[in-house]
């Protein structure tokens, strides 16, 4: 069983530990934790970790956000893994910091990159896990804050929230969607 876990970010040092690549800090960690290390190679950087017989495909794409659907089409169809099993990891403004949601499938929310790849793939039906950022801006300071690097209260709690979001990207393919949603998105209720 094969799946294409596609976290979200922009490449470069200007982008690096952003809330708007939390997406790559979270395969980042999950790559860490699993000994593997990503290779570059065409639309993203990538790397296979293997958990309880699956073959999980961390991709950061390396087209931007905006443009991520290019490379998660690629990707799926190199690979050839049904869209059941692509899970998109990314930033979200109307969740408090650390929230982690995963859905089965849903809108873009206003999010360019899942905008993207839902044009791309012709469908809004894949999972989505996404990360709180929370919302803590002035109005026109939006773009500033996506783009800023957390604050010192945040990278406190950061790596376990990263860990946590890699324990949910696992149970997608051990577990499936449903089974994941209803542990873990129970859990961030109580």
């Amino acid at each position: 069983m094969k799946y294409l876990i596609a976290g979200l970010g922009n490449i470069g040092d200007d982008y690096a530990h952003t809330r708007h690549n939390v997406g790559f800090d979270i395969l980042d960690a999950l790559a860490d934790s699993s000994g593997i290390s990503f290779a570059d190679k065409r639309y993203g950087f990538i790397a296979e970790m293997k958990h309880k017989g699956r073959s999980y495909w961390l991709l950061k794409p390396s087209t931007f956000v905006n443009l991520s659907g290019n490379a998660v089409r690629y990707w799926i169809r190199k690979l050839k893994v049904p869209v059941e099993h692509l899970l998109v990891v990314v930033d979200d403004l109307a969740l408090p910091f650390g929230t982690l949601r995963l859905r089965a499938k849903g809108g873009d929310a206003g999010h360019n990159g899942l905008m993207h790849i839902s044009s791309v793939l012709g469908t809004q039906n894949y999972a989505r896990l996404r990360f709180g950022i929370g919302n803590d801006y002035h109005p026109g300071q939006q773009v500033r804050y996506v783009l800023g690097e957390w604050d010192d209260e945040e990278r406190k709690t950061l790596p376990e929230r990263l860990e946590t979001a890699g324990e949910i990207i696992k149970a997608f393919g051990v577990l499936g969607i449903e089974r994941t949603m209803n542990e873990f998105n129970k859990r961030q209720q109580d």
